[in-house]
């Protein structure tokens, strides 16, 4: 799934950006990596792009912006905002994802949300512990030089103009997060929903100090894992949690474990015994707080054998592939090593059928072929459900975007009408050409779809954010009878084989 991050930096030399972007630095100092001459090693693969920086190297581009409009001078300002897209590893393999193909998706989505800023673009091949997810860094001066239209996540005028600052707040990273999910499910990505609480909440500072604690450990030699004190409370907090069935149960068994779990203004904290202060649900993850404890307790409670479906009894029978056309492969100019290879395959896949077929389930083919059919209707109807979201989403953002240029244009409706002479009015209409036909478009648009009174901004965004984490979660349930589809497809087709072969067999083994 893709993620997304943000970090900002208070440092004066924006040089370092690119630094970090274009040579080896150590995963755990940060510092770079000199060879035995004492320089700096390039970074095997990387794709990179400035953007408004006018031809010029990005760091001068920035120190001239700063020094033009008297901003970030200071050691305490914030100089540049780094936000990190990173792709799940499956998508080279599975979607086609390409370190150019990432480089362009990351362009773009840097000119659609932070126009105006001077920016460095850099796609990685590969996470820094080698995990294989293709990644984009967008670096960004936090200095405004150009005047940009009204964006969704921006609320301030000062958010417009030239010679102000970017602001990530929370709402901004709301609406940076959505749009990333929008991204994959348009480029066919796989996507996890970002605007969902994390069930365990890792900072940058947990996740340093269980790496730098496991290279410790795997330098010592001991075949141990290393646990940070946060993941350690929340081992104990989940095993109290599997058998507790009431909330002063769950307490107890905490306590035994030395831990103390304490409710105030409906959020839990958990006091350890090494600490003075307790360590609130919010820091561990959302699994923690009140809501998610009394719902596994309330799961708990009424827990019952779950009956395994056909397809779960399916996938321990062995994954089902489908049979090679072994003549259709040699005709094509294979030879005996892969005829043998292709032998054997195929023979593993009929025990894999038939197993699932004779052992899990499958009374009869018409039984096979309902089962198919029903799980075709559901993939229909999955996907039906989507396009209507996407529709009613498309709605939203055109309505958000006609909204947003309405009130842009505010202030040039106002002067216009101050104005008392025809004259005046005439040559203001002509100086704000482009803003008046920008109005206008938005006024028609509102009474053509009948909005007699406009919706606030926020409100609408909220609305968007909700419809693209139904979305998602409804592309997740597609994917899954997507799969089931093709399962059914591969058994359906492998045993009309498997009996066509065998009564081939059958008519050689009849006396002419």
């Amino acid at each position: 799934m893709a993620t997304f991050k943000h970090i900002n930096s208070k440092n004066a030399r924006y040089s370092d950006a690119e630094k970090y972007l274009l040579f080896e630095h150590d995963e755990f100092t940060m510092k770079p990596i000199l060879d035995g001459n004492g320089r700096l090693i390039p970074r095997e693969d990387y794709r990179i792009a400035t953007l408004n920086c006018e031809g010029q190297d990005f760091a001068v581009a920035c120190m001239r912006a700063n020094m033009k409009y008297g901003k970030n001078q200071s050691r305490g300002d914030v100089k540049s905002h780094h936000y990190v897209i990173s792709f799940d590893p499956r998508d080279s393999a599975d979607n086609g994802l390409t370190v150019d193909r990432a480089q362009e998706l990351g362009e773009q989505f840097c000119r659609e949300h932070f126009p105006g800023h001077q920016a460095l673009v850099c796609t990685h091949p590969d996470g820094h512990n080698h995990t294989g997810n293709i990644h984009v860094h967008i670096v960004i001066n936090s200095l405004r030089i150009e005047d940009v239209p009204m964006l969704p996540y921006m609320d301030r005028p000062a958010d417009v103009k030239a010679g102000m600052k970017h602001r990530c707040t929370d709402a901004a990273m709301d609406y940076f997060r959505a749009e990333v999910m929008e991204m994959c499910h348009r480029e066919g990505l796989y996507q996890v929903d970002l605007l969902a609480g994390a069930q365990d909440r890792i900072n940058d500072r947990e996740y340093w100090a269980q790496k730098k604690g496991q290279a410790k450990l795997d330098t010592s030699g001991k075949p141990t894992k290393f646990e940070t004190d946060k993941e350690k409370l929340r081992r104990t907090i989940r095993k109290a949690l599997e058998t507790a069935t009431t909330f002063d149960e769950f307490a107890e068994l905490l306590l035994r474990e030395g831990v103390m779990v304490k409710e105030s203004r409906g959020r839990l904290s958990y006091l350890t015994p090494d600490r003075a202060k307790p360590i609130t649900a919010r820091k561990l993850g959302d699994a923690y707080d009140l809501a998610a404890v009394h719902e596994a307790l309330a799961q708990n409670a009424l827990k019952q054998p779950v009956r395994r479906s056909v397809l779960d009894k399916l996938r321990e029978a062995g994954t089902v592939q489908r049979l090679v056309d072994i003549e259709a492969k040699l005709a094509e100019g294979k030879g005996i090593g892969y005829e043998k290879w292709a032998q054997r395959f195929n023979l593993q896949q009929m025990v894999n059928t038939l197993n699932a077929y004779t052992e899990y389930g499958f009374a009869s083919m018409d039984e096979l072929n309902e089962l198919l059919s029903a799980a075709q209707s559901e993939l229909r109807d999955s996907r039906e459900k989507i396009k209507s979201i996407e529709n009613v989403l498309a709605g939203k953002k055109e309505l958000l975007g006609q909204l947003l240029t309405y009130w842009e244009t505010k202030n040039v409706r106002q002067e216009y009408k101050r104005l008392t002479t025809a004259k005046a009015r005439a040559e203001y209409a002509q100086a704000h050409e482009r803003e008046f036909m920008l109005s206008n478009a938005a006024a028609k648009y509102f009474k053509d779809h009948g909005i007699t009174k406009l919706p606030g901004t926020k409100a609408l965004q909220a609305e968007i954010q909700q419809l693209v984490s139904e979305k998602n979660a409804r592309y997740k349930d597609y994917r899954e009878k997507q799969r089931r589809v093709k399962e059914l497809e591969t058994v359906k087709n492998n045993l009309e084989n498997i009996l066509g072969h065998k009564k081939e067999k059958r008519h050689e083994l009849i006396p002419s």
